[in-house]
């Protein structure tokens, strides 16, 4: 009788622990080969996706989120695929080589996610209270970017150019936890600049005898005054908010300008030795 209770006390526990179970939850595992692709379909657009060892390769649309990704595998030992969707979501698998395979399309839904990278509160009190941060927080981006807008530090000569279209970052500035990017457009074309997008990445050389680059997009918490169209012979000044983060002799930041259904698109890369962070006294 004693030890039923012991057990039943024990099952409970578990049971009633959701950072147990989610720890002892079994991965799935998913087959590929180097001669054909397996498709991977997500609930949301893609945003990351990592595999643990070289002879895995899995491929998505880094330019234009999507909903699949390209599996392939060379032979050697079993590794993990991580994939991060654009709400957050995470999911996690087991990835084997296998000579034949019987499945080359998964359909996977949001209750195979593993959880989420940002924590969700459930508590309406505490929900509550984050959303009056984040409104505090909006409130002080919007003002201190208007600040730095306003204030029109140069930090020298970072820009680049493609057919009349001018790429420039004016100035960087640390404050608190953030980097703050100060950036212009400037469109000295005839034809009117279209923006899709303007990513900022961090490009990290791999050291060791296999050298290697990893890019992984940082995304802003913050855009100011982000435009849709810089009409020509127009100019447009905005301020990108990102987490911070360094960057080094193997570290450097790639800034990718893309022209919605056009080809003047430009990537700039921002190397530390060019690079003059800019500390500044915060405003109330």
């Amino acid at each position: 009788m004693k030890t039923n209770i012991l057990f039943l006390l024990f099952f409970t526990s578990f049971a009633f622990h959701p950072s147990l179970a989610q720890e002892r939850k079994i991965l799935d595992t998913i087959f590929a080969n180097d001669h054909k692709n397996v498709a991977l379909f997500f609930p949301k657009p893609i945003r990351q996706g990592i595999t643990g060892s070289d002879n895995f390769v899995f491929t998505y649309n880094r330019e234009t989120e999507q909903h699949f990704g390209l599996l392939q595998a060379k032979p050697g030992k079993e590794s993990n695929l991580l994939v991060i969707s654009s709400n957050g979501s995470v999911f996690s698998y087991i990835v084997r080589y296998k000579e034949q395979l019987s499945k080359l399309n998964y359909f996977i839904a949001l209750t195979n996610s593993i959880g989420n990278e940002r924590p969700i509160v459930k508590d309406s009190v505490l929900v509550k209270s984050s959303e009056e941060l984040v409104d505090n927080s909006t409130y002080y981006y919007q003002k201190f970017c208007s600040y730095l807008l306003n204030r029109k530090q140069r930090i020298g000569r970072i820009k680049k150019r493609n057919e009349g279209i001018i790429l420039t970052v004016e100035n960087i500035v640390f404050d608190k936890d953030e980097l703050y990017f100060v950036i212009e457009i400037e469109n000295t074309s005839t034809l009117d600049y279209d923006l899709n997008f303007l990513k900022l990445s961090v490009e990290t050389r791999q050291k060791g005898k296999r050298k290697s680059l990893q890019r992984l997009y940082q995304e802003p918490i913050y855009k100011h005054n982000l435009p849709s169209k810089i009409k020509e012979n127009e100019l447009a000044r905005f301020v990108y908010v990102l987490s911070k983060f360094s960057l080094s002799d193997d570290r450097r930041a790639i800034l990718k300008l893309n022209e919605k259904d056009g080809e003047r698109n430009i990537e700039m890369k921002l190397l530390a030795i060019s690079v003059r962070i800019v500390p500044v006294v915060s405003v109330g």
